[in-house]
């Protein structure tokens, strides 16, 4: 079985939610037997070549880059022999240049829609695009959401009703770090033994002025690792409001985070808007038996860290709820323990890589057969 992914870029030209999972899936689905290519844009080189799991990384050269959507000449030139090689087609939503390409090129194979994220930003282009999209949705076979939040909440999901299919994101699975391991206890001396933590790029949808102003008065020992646009003004308004006890850090390593995560006493995620779809640092953080807080956003972050068992889900955009949610955590610690066993429950039963990679195994066996029985 040979499956080709569409989707507009991939590591290591951006790193976020869509490329880990398209990196899990076709890491795991190689074990199984299928063969796997990645077609994308690059802002550099054209190339092919192969990742370390064995599948095969195809770029294309980008020619523009127009609110948020990468335009490649060669790409709608090449597309329809890279579709070719395919015996199943995974496209990947959102690209609406991918959709143009796949429409344009007129191919008729077993298609399916991993449908990650409304477009959020670009309202007035998005009316345009509509009837591309809603045409270049009616030619999937299949359209896959990861959370039961974005399938009752997407405009464009809703109408599809029995069409769409849930497979929630799936992480490579790492045992749970031990409390007493030095690198936690490394962590907990250098920030004090409970902190709370945020991991993952600055950008403007996370909420974290939001969290600045609900530490303001409070001033609980919060560590926020990462790098992104947001870093200089969240620097200022931490200054600005007086905040002794809040750390940050450009990054760290893959194992790093995972001590990290476990030495931390809560995770925190105050994204406010459906820019964050998911939230896949969620499951990780539930990996390590770390309870959550985050925001109602009708998208997946809800899925993951559910209120009053895994964690505290509060209001978006609201600071004093989101400090009332950190005052619940610092004050109840043997609820918090067990918030954490339960997110560690949670992660094992819903977001193992193994399992996402079989559901959708059985959906390309299945297209496969309709397509042989037809």
């Amino acid at each position: 079985m040979r499956v080709l992914h569409v989707l507009k870029t991939f590591f290591p030209d951006t790193y976020g939610g869509i490329e880990q999972m398209v990196h899990t899936l076709v890491s795991h689905a190689g074990q199984a037997g299928v063969e796997s290519r990645v077609l994308v844009l690059t802002p550099g080189e054209p190339r092919r070549e192969r990742a370390p799991e064995g599948y095969e990384i195809i770029r294309y050269h980008r020619d523009l880059y127009v609110a948020s959507t990468g335009l490649s000449l060669s790409f709608l030139r090449g597309f329809r022999k890279e579709a070719a090689w395919a015996d199943i087609m995974h496209m990947h939503f959102p690209w609406p240049f991918g959709d143009l390409a796949y429409m344009l090129s007129g191919i008729r194979k077993p298609s399916l829609l991993s449908y990650h994220s409304d477009v959020v930003n670009q309202v007035t282009l998005n009316k345009l695009y509509a009837p591309l999209r809603d045409r270049y949705i009616s030619r999937m076979q299949m359209v896959v959401a990861a959370s039961p939040g974005i399938m009752r909440t997407s405009p464009v999901l809703r109408p599809l009703g029995d069409r769409v299919r849930l497979i929630t994101y799936g992480i490579e699975h790492f045992p749970q770090v031990h409390p007493d391991d030095p690198s936690v206890r490394q962590w907990q001396s250098r920030f004090g033994p409970r902190f709370f933590l945020f991991l993952g790029a600055l950008r403007y949808y996370k909420g974290l002025h939001i969290l600045l102003d609900a530490l303001k008065g409070r001033d609980y020992p919060t560590v926020i690792v990462g790098r992104g646009r947001e870093e200089q003004a969240l620097a200022a308004q931490a200054r600005a409001l007086g905040l002794s006890n809040l750390h940050f850090l450009p990054e760290v390593t893959n194992i790093e985070k995972r001590s990290i995560m476990r030495a931390a006493y809560g995770f925190v995620l105050p994204s406010h808007l459906r820019s964050e779809a998911f939230g896949i640092v969620l499951a990780e953080a539930a990996q390590q038996g770390t309870p959550m807080i985050t925001c109602e956003i009708g998208t997946g972050t809800s899925y993951v860290n559910q209120d009053g068992e895994t964690g505290m889900v509060v209001p978006p955009s609201d600071a004093v709820s989101l400090g009332q949610a950190l005052d619940t955590f610092w004050n109840n610690p043997a609820k918090v323990a067990r918030w954490g066993q339960a997110a560690l429950a949670r992660y094992s039963d819903n977001f193992r890589a193994e399992t996402m990679t079989n559901q959708y195994l059985a959906i390309y066996r299945q297209l496969l057969e309709k397509t042989q029985a037809s």
